[in-house]
């Protein structure tokens, strides 16, 4: 690199190049700036080395799980508030309560008098001192024999043999109560095949196969399937939805696991990409016409209609820049956004569903300031001479117009009470997926993978809408499946 050359040149060296003419000149000159631009483009490589290496949980997109042993040291959004830990005043403790009909009562008779020593007998009882012990008993499998009746006409000297009910099956078989154990442990507890039957074998005193475990998952998606087509049908037309997606691995390939979900309402499907051809295969952001929350994927900023944007992960992306670039702006945005998300909090605590005009004046007049303080900060480089395209930006920059051209889509929340100031919903709803993944690995097979996401739907579904897991699953598979709040 003549750049580097140069640095090394003796005087001698230079006039050397000097005496040599104008043209030899030029040719030193034009060489030293092609050096001068590898330099500048190792510059910026080393520069983006240095941002990935600093990249963590809690300023980046990145999960806790990756920080490893370096965890950094926790910086919490919100403010103190002075109270400590623990149950506040007014809030309904829970405690186990006694029980006025217990299952068994066991007396306890004293044997003689604590004064005189006499012998006591067991009647004449002046009262007694209550405590209870709430235990589960072993469990055991129970076994039901159905007999089909065989009755021999005594007119005409036929034999006619009774209907068995349609769930029993010729031969042995398992009953609802140990598939629905085998679902819940599998789909809900995240427990792989082996580790399944070795509970219920623990449990009940039965090895159940992996097979017969894989026939138990399928049937009782195949009961899902109706009501996954309602949980759909309802979240497409719901007024405030939440879109993420994450990858997990199907037959050792990345695929995309992609959630759409309300406070009430949960719908998994995996596919192989990402984005737009995911999102029209699934068949829910296309026809959704509400407001819909999510990250800056670009998929999701491409749609239109109403959006709404994770201030979540902008505040991790502030974060960073905080951290790397030492500007001010950052911070002070920040500070903005978690002070607008209070002030929301007080209003909608205090049942009001809108702020006032002139607070929302003054609250968009700060966030544009602030956007203009960024941009000024970090201006767009001019493209270089015969340069295709944009010139590479910053960071800072690319974030400072991405705030600048959503400004609406960040600020929703502000305008609109339904809308939340974050995705974490979605978050919440794929974190126990990524726990499947460590627990179990990959999907063996993508029928697999769709039958897990389709019962984990319903599961999470059911769960929001303040049923029980095991006894939903069980309920399902006697076909008396709960009543969901589908609007």
């Amino acid at each position: 690199m003549w750049i580097i050359a140069a640095v090394k040149l003796t005087r001698k060296e230079s006039e050397a190049i000097y005496d040599a003419g104008k043209e030899r000149v030029v040719e030193v000159l034009l060489e030293m700036s092609v050096g001068l631009e590898q330099v500048e483009v190792l510059k910026r490589r080393i520069d983006e080395l240095e941002r990935q290496g600093k990249q963590n949980s809690q300023n980046s997109h990145k999960p806790p799980s990756s920080d490893g042993y370096r965890k950094p040291a926790p910086k919490s959004q919100r403010k103190r508030t002075g109270r400590r830990s623990g149950g506040q005043a007014g809030h309904a403790g829970t405690t186990l309560a006694m029980s006025d009909t217990p299952d068994h009562v066991t007396d306890y008779w004293p044997e003689q008098c604590g004064e005189c020593q006499s012998k006591l007998g067991r009647t004449h009882a002046s009262g007694c001192e209550r405590r209870q012990v709430h235990d589960i008993p072993p469990v055991h499998i129970e076994v039901t024999e159905h007999r089909a009746m065989q009755v021999c006409c005594g007119k005409c000297g036929a034999v006619t043999q009774a209907a068995f009910p349609e769930q029993v099956q010729p031969g042995v078989q398992y009953g609802n109560g140990v598939a629905a154990l085998a679902v819940y442990a599998q789909v809900y507890q995240m427990l792989p095949l082996e580790r399944t039957a070795e509970l219920i074998r623990d449990q009940a005193g039965r090895m159940l196969s992996e097979g017969t475990l894989v026939t138990m998952l399928g049937r009782c998606a195949e009961r899902v399937a109706p009501i996954e087509q309602q949980i759909k049908d309802a979240i497409i037309i719901a007024p405030v939805a939440h879109f993420d997606e994450t990858g997990l691995r199907v037959c050792g390939k990345l695929n995309w696991l992609h959630v759409a979900s309300t406070g009430k309402l949960t719908y998994y499907a995996i596919d192989e990409k990402r984005g737009t051809l995911a999102h029209e295969r699934i068949g829910i952001l296309p026809q959704f016409s509400g407001v819909a929350a999510h990250d800056a994927y670009a998929s999701y900023l491409k749609r239109d209609g109403p959006k709404s944007l994770c201030n979540a992960h902008l505040l991790r992306d502030l974060t960073a820049l905080e951290e790397s670039t030492r500007q001010r702006w950052p911070t002070w945005l920040k500070t903005f956004l978690v002070d607008v998300k209070d002030r929301v909090a007080l209003e909608r605590d205090q049942g009001k569903s809108a702020l006032a005009p002139e607070v929302l004046a003054g609250f968009e007049a700060e966030y544009d300031r602030l956007i203009r303080r960024a941009r000024k900060s970090n201006p767009r480089p001019a493209r270089a001479p015969g340069q295709r395209g944009r010139a590479r930006a910053s960071p800072a920059c690319n974030l400072a117009e991405r705030l600048r051209e959503h400004k609406d889509s960040v600020l929703r929340f502000m305008h609109d009470f339904r809308v939340p100031f974050d995705n974490n919903q979605a978050e919440r709803d794929l974190r126990m997926m990524k726990v499947k993944q460590k627990v179990s690995g990959c999907f063996r097979s993508a029928e697999g993978g769709r039958i897990f996401a389709s019962v984990r739907g319903y599961i999470s579904t059911v769960r929001k809408q303040g049923h029980q897991a095991l006894a939903a699953l069980r309920d399902l598979l006697d076909g008396k499946p709960v009543t969901l709040q589908l609007a």
